[in-house]
């Protein structure tokens, strides 16, 4: 069993990313910049949004954070992402979801200008995933296709399933895969045997929010497992959606949490802010 490092790994994205930052300001006269928008007081978005924030700063972006009260407009919303829109000096945008329930998420994000989609979820941007078009790619599973890569994973002909069917990870992850010519069962809350479908698996990737929801008697020898989760449980320690324990002694590689996906989801959010500004060129 071989432990996919995704700290070490998004140590190197982001070196990578600082130079290009340090090309671009050097050749174009470009200081890279990202906007964030953050609605209410949920602890885990605002220590997300700090953790961005210093990245930020760790790679010379330029960046900004709008902090916003949950009772806060819906029009208001879309008058300062239309606002950064239009703004040169940002090429980046991020609305840091959840939002508050009286505003409509879809509508939120289709009002971000595709070419500051950093995040990958306009429509426009996951259509062109879709259809294996250069697009934003939304953070996290580009972050584990970017893991792929550094291990030397060959996905093309591969079964691979995965758990969880969220427009911000499960599909755009699905998608990815196709893309590299694997073949993709996607499971969801609705699958009537989830094990049915892991069991068989060279490959699981799960992201749903359950802690321990993917046990040793779902996975087969050798397989491969990316564990997207991440549970705050009570005595505040850090648990994936795979029964990490009973799993690894399986696996021929395993993400651990934390430690895993989760580093790779800010990495790539950097990497992804890179290129939208290189977009200005």
């Amino acid at each position: 069993m071989q432990l996919i490092d995704g700290k070490s790994l998004a140590n190197k994205v982001q070196a990578s990313v600082a130079t290009q930052v340090e090309e671009l300001k050097r050749e174009k006269n470009i200081v890279p910049g990202l906007a964030v928008i953050l609605i209410g007081d949920d602890p885990a978005s605002h220590a997300y949004v700090k953790m961005k924030a210093k990245a930020c700063e760790k790679v010379g972006f330029y960046s900004i954070t709008h902090n916003m009260p949950d009772t806060i407009s819906q029009d208001e919303i879309i008058a300062t992402i239309e606002m950064m829109n239009n703004n040169p000096r940002i090429d980046g945008i991020l609305v840091q979801l959840p939002l508050p329930k009286h505003v409509d998420t879809d509508k939120i994000l289709e009002v971000i200008d595709p070419k500051k989609d950093v995040d990958g979820f306009h429509a426009y941007n996951m259509g062109r995933l879709v259809t294996n078009l250069d697009s934003f790619v939304a953070c996290t599973p580009l972050g584990v296709m970017k893991m792929f890569e550094e291990y030397n994973i060959d996905l093309e002909g591969k079964d691979v399933c995965v758990v969880g069917a969220s427009n911000i990870v499960g599909k755009p992850m699905a998608s990815l895969l196709l893309n590299a010519n694997a073949t993709v069962t996607i499971t969801h809350i609705f699958t009537k045997d989830l094990k049915a479908h892991t069991s068989q698996a060279d490959i699981i990737v799960v992201g749903v929010g359950v802690p321990g929801l993917i046990k040793e008697d779902m996975v087969k020898e050798g397989a491969i497992v990316i564990d997207i989760g991440i549970n705050r449980m009570e005595d505040g320690s850090l648990v994936g959606d795979v029964d990490f324990k009973n799993v690894s002694s399986k696996c021929s590689y395993i993400t651990p949490v934390p430690g895993g996906v989760g580093p790779m989801t800010i990495a790539m959010l950097l990497s992804n802010t890179v290129k939208a500004a290189k977009g200005r060129i």
